[in-house]
């Protein structure tokens, strides 16, 4: 559970570095579009102004009253120089007429007068040199509006790109927060899992080292041997469970006929040796005349008995009482698996609670941990149930019911 802090933090750092890199496209896009558009703009308002000087100086000698922004300027052959009402000052461009004049061809120029663009296109017409001059304030003020019409859009398409930014990030990102999350639960799982066959593991080895330094006889070590190399086979088998039951979906077809007689006689003789040492009767109490064949995977539902008979030692005192027993239901078709103990008991309120992860009860706010939601996660997976009863210092009693062959 400690982990799961950190892994949030990871979680929103590369939510953010998503979102901001999705802003950052987004705005940079929005930056090229502007740029373009505002390029292409300019562009074709300064061709179609010089297209209507082109007009304007082809009939310059019959235009008295140009449109607004617009300037003529004629110079006879005499030189003398007119130009219609209100030219701006520094106009005209005396340089372009006097080439023009001179024989030069006709030729189109822009010229900037105190901060002001101007194009004009100067060429002869008859006799005389005609200049006409249009301003470029108009366009100019048309592209300043086009310009914050953009920006302002820009703005409202940074703001939802943002948004969905921040939205696909959480999208992208959940697989990762899955990941972790199975990472972090197998992991918990693992531990919890791994704990009792390891400390059984522990227990035989030391038992086999008692008996060679007590100079016990060949046939006892040999029979602590053999629960040695049982119980290292049934720990790789949990293992490999583990590594099974973290996939997406289990494997449903690896299941084979399971014997819970022979199983639960066999999880009683591994923690035979812990419940003498805590001084508590195990026995296991199975029906000689009902069959206990189920369909699943062995080493999985080890787990559970493992999980169920490890709890009851955990919570029975010295002097106290574990028994498994084994029922067929026929009604049912089922076969039912009791573990009973007269420990310290729950509150009935916790019933269903105490199969939650890591949760914890109502008066005393014990924590039950794993083992119960484990085995509860695989008997639901075989197609059956689990339900714990109990009363504070009455014991408790766990009750697993799986479908039998059919």
């Amino acid at each position: 559970m400690s982990a799961a802090g950190p892994d949030r933090q990871l979680l929103r750092r590369a939510r953010r570095a998503l979102a901001v890199q999705n802003t950052v496209t987004v705005a940079l896009i929005l930056l090229m579009f502007g740029l373009v558009t505002a390029y292409t703009v300019a562009r074709a308002q300064r061709a179609e102004l010089q297209r209507s000087l082109w007009k304007t100086a082809a009939t310059a000698e019959d235009v008295i009253d140009p449109p607004d922004g617009t300037w003529i300027f004629r110079v006879a052959p005499d030189g003398r120089l007119t130009s219609t009402a209100h030219p701006p000052h520094g106009l005209p461009d005396r340089a372009a007429l006097d080439r023009v004049r001179a024989g030069g061809a006709a030729e189109t120029t822009g010229i900037d007068i105190d901060g002001s663009d101007y194009l004009m296109v100067t060429r002869s017409r008859g006799h005389s040199t005609v200049q006409v001059v249009g301003s470029l304030a108009g366009e100019e003020d048309e592209r300043h509006r086009l310009l914050t019409a953009l920006g302002v859009a820009g703005l409202f398409g940074l703001a939802a790109a943002g948004a969905a930014g921040t939205l696909l990030a959480r999208r992208a990102t959940a697989p990762l927060g899955e990941a972790l999350a199975r990472q972090r639960r197998f992991v918990a799982d693992a531990s919890h899992e791994l704990r009792t066959p390891v400390t059984q593991l522990h227990t035989r080895a030391q038992l086999l080292q008692q008996d060679l330094l007590a100079g016990a006889s060949r046939d006892a070590m040999a029979a602590d041997v053999a629960q040695l190399v049982t119980g290292t086979g049934q720990l790789g088998e949990v293992i490999e469970d583990l590594l099974l039951s973290t996939g997406p979906a289990h494997n449903a077809g690896a299941t084979a006929e399971v014997d819970l007689g022979v199983l639960a006689a066999g999880v009683v003789a591994a923690f035979a040796a812990r419940a003498h040492h805590q001084n508590v009767e195990l026995a296991l109490n199975p029906d000689p005349d009902s069959p206990s064949l189920v369909h699943g995977r062995e080493a999985a539902l080890r787990r559970v008995v493992v999980a169920l008979v490890d709890n009851a030692l955990s919570h029975t005192p010295a002097g106290g009482h574990v028994t498994v027993e084994l029922r067929f239901q026929r009604q049912e078709n089922s076969v039912r698996l009791t573990v009973r103990d007269d420990g310290t008991g729950f509150d009935p309120a916790d019933a269903e609670r105490i199969f939650d992860r890591f949760a914890r009860g109502h008066g005393d706010h014990r924590r039950f941990g794993l083992g119960l939601a484990l085995a509860r996660e695989v008997v639901a997976g075989h197609g059956g149930t689990i339900e714990a009863g109990g009363e504070p210092g009455r014991g408790a009693t766990f009750t697993i019911r799986l479908p039998a062959p059919q």
